[in-house]
This record gives C-alpha cells, structure tokens and sequence, in this order.
C-alpha cells in the first residue's frame, strides 16, 4: 500500500484530507464539526452564539452566525457552506449565498449566512447545527481572450433554454 499524499491522513482504512482548526473563545466548549453519517459529505456547523441569548431571524430577514472556528484549507481545496435539509424543510430557514465559498487563504471565522423565509421568526440556539461543510477541491482556470468561441447546438442559450424537461404531454422524460 503506497503512502498517503500530502495533506492527507488514514481515516478508517481510507485516506482523508487534513485541514486544520482553530477553536476560538466563544466556541471553545462546543463539539468540533463531525460527519453524522460514514457517507456523509457534510460536515455539521454548529452556532457559537451565547448561550440564553438566541440569534432570533425574523420572517424575510438574514443574520451572520459565528461557528467560532477558523480554517486553514490546503491550497486547490475550497469549503462550501450549504444549507441542512431538515432547518429548510421544518422552518424554511437556509444559507443566503449557498454555496458560500471558504477559500484556502481565509483564516478568519467561519460564520453562516442564515435567512428565515419561514412565516415565523426562528431562534438559532447555542450549539444548534446551522449550516454543512462541505470540502471540495477546486482549480484555478487560466482565461484566454478569444475573438469567437466555439459553435455547440446550445449557443447563446441562457436560463430556462434547454426546456422544463417536461414534454408537451405532461410526461417527464
């Protein structure tokens, strides 16, 4: 069996990425961000808020919740802040620019940007798991300006071009 890449430690019998963290005060007692599940692609994150004294959304609006961590990411990796299915369903309580992007560079707090379009406020409590983090590589493009792009069937063909995907007899395909 060869060696893990750098950046990288066995997990499980699997190689996993590394990415360090740093607890800061106001989070330091609560639990560092775990998969729930062996599968699961998400890492949860949870609200470093104080206790007794809940961060309240009021129906339409937003607020930024610290985590109280900090992250150091390898380069050509990226942390994607994504919404829980269950505060979507259950509350209609999301992240505002999901994905929001960690970049590897950033070493401030992680901090979730959360909106209520529930018809109700909502109350995110100490320790309440807010938001997913998924770690995901990424690459750095190189753009080349260019007179004419390639001709394809789709063209200039922008949102909603390609079809509902329903046929016109109410059959999906």
């Amino acid at each position: 069996m060869s060696a893990a890449p750098a950046g990288a430690a066995a997990r499980g019998g699997e190689v996993a990425l590394e990415a360090r963290v740093r607890r800061l005060a106001h989070g330091a007692d609560l639990p560092l961000p775990e998969y729930e599940s062996a599968a699961a692609a998400g890492l949860d994150l949870r609200a470093a808020v104080p206790a007794g004294e809940p961060v309240v959304i009021g129906s339409g609006l937003r607020a930024l919740v610290p985590t109280g961590l900090c992250l150091e990411l390898p380069r050509g990796f990226e942390g994607q802040v994504r919404p829980r299915s269950g505060l979507a369903v259950h509350h209609g309580v999301t992240v505002l620019n999901a994905p929001g992007t960690i970049d590897a560079d950033y070493r401030g707090e992680v901090k979730v940007l959360l909106v209520n379009h529930g018809q109700e406020a909502f109350a995110v409590e100490r320790g309440m798991r807010i938001a997913q983090l998924v770690i995901a590589p990424v690459c750095q493009a190189v753009l080349v300006e260019a007179e004419a792009l390639s001709e394809t069937s789709r063209g200039a063909g922008g949102f909603g071009s390609t079809g509902s995907g329903v046929p016109s007899s109410g059959r999906a395909k």
